[in-house]
């Protein structure tokens, strides 16, 4: 699933691909947002993503993304 972390005060938005579910990362976000100090998500290679819960701007969590086949859409 994509999850796409806008953070004040910088251009650019944090995007990365995690095997969390939405439930997950909607509980990781409402636990910082009610006073934990940083959001931290782990991405699908195991690498730990946090951010300041100040810092946050919105957390945009992607639907679960299921394989495609074949190599046009219909």
């Amino acid at each position: 699933m994509e999850i796409t972390i806008g953070v004040q005060n910088l251009p650019r938005e944090i995007s990365l691909e995690s095997d969390q579910t939405p439930d997950e990362v909607a509980a990781a976000v409402a636990a910082a947002l009610s006073g934990r100090p940083a959001l931290e998500l782990v991405d699908t290679r195991g690498r730990r993503v946090i951010v300041p819960t100040a810092s946050l701007g919105y957390v945009e969590i992607g639907s679960e993304t299921k394989g495609r086949v074949g190599f046009g859409n219909i």
